[in-house]
């Protein structure tokens, strides 16, 4: 793996569980923090495609993800925040545990088995870094799903991945005036060469 961390914080995350999900969720986390968000989209798409992952695969990644953001902002509201920051840590922390639940009852509907959640552990030790981290991690997920929804076969799972992502998005801007930061920085995501794409997969997925 390339040496110079982009987002050390991203390494730094703990996912101790193994399944396809959750093994997929840390090479993700791997390559944003090395190349950054931009990275993670086609990351995430190209290890899926090589994979060939089925929609309930997908929903189950999309799971481990969310389970991720919500012990994220579970963990802290138990820190020492402020009344703003523990306000949006509330509501978003509501919004992923609302996920957990509908990706659960969509894979179930759909005859698969929800996985099993995973332990986490994040490195944050006071509210800057704890914002930092929501940023970082809502950006990555952003990432994710972007990455993903070209995979996704069915227009119903397609339809119901994109009210999610958006809400993600969401909470990325919100957090990033919290921080004093433009909630949008650019009209795009930035692109990402094929060649860094490369580059990100060789040391994580087989060939």
């Amino acid at each position: 793996m390339h040496s110079k961390l982009i987002v050390p914080e991203l390494e730094a995350v703990e996912i101790n569980g193994m399944n396809r999900g959750s093994f997929l969720l840390k090479s993700t986390l791997a390559v944003g923090a090395v190349y950054g968000a931009a990275a993670v989209g086609p990351f995430v798409q190209r290890a899926m495609a090589q994979d060939a992952m089925g929609d309930i695969d997908i929903l189950n990644f999309a799971l481990t993800l969310e389970f991720l953001e919500a012990d994220f902002y579970k963990k802290g509201l138990a820190s020492n925040l402020s009344a703003e920051a523990k306000e949006l840590a509330q509501l978003f922390g509501e919004h992923e545990s609302a996920h957990v639940e509908a990706l659960t009852g969509t894979i179930s509907d759909l005859g698969g088995k929800p996985v099993a959640e995973p332990t986490f552990k994040f490195p944050f030790t006071d509210e800057a870094s704890f914002l930092e981290l929501a940023q970082t991690l809502e950006d990555t997920g952003v990432g994710a799903y972007n990455g993903a929804a070209p995979m996704i076969e069915s227009k119903e799972v397609l339809g119901a991945a994109g009210s999610i992502v958006q809400i993600e998005a969401r909470h990325a801007a919100a957090i990033r005036l919290l921080r004093k930061e433009m909630p949008a920085p650019g009209a795009f995501d930035e692109a990402l060469s094929k060649q860094a794409v490369l580059d990100a997969v060789k040391p994580l997925i087989a060939a």
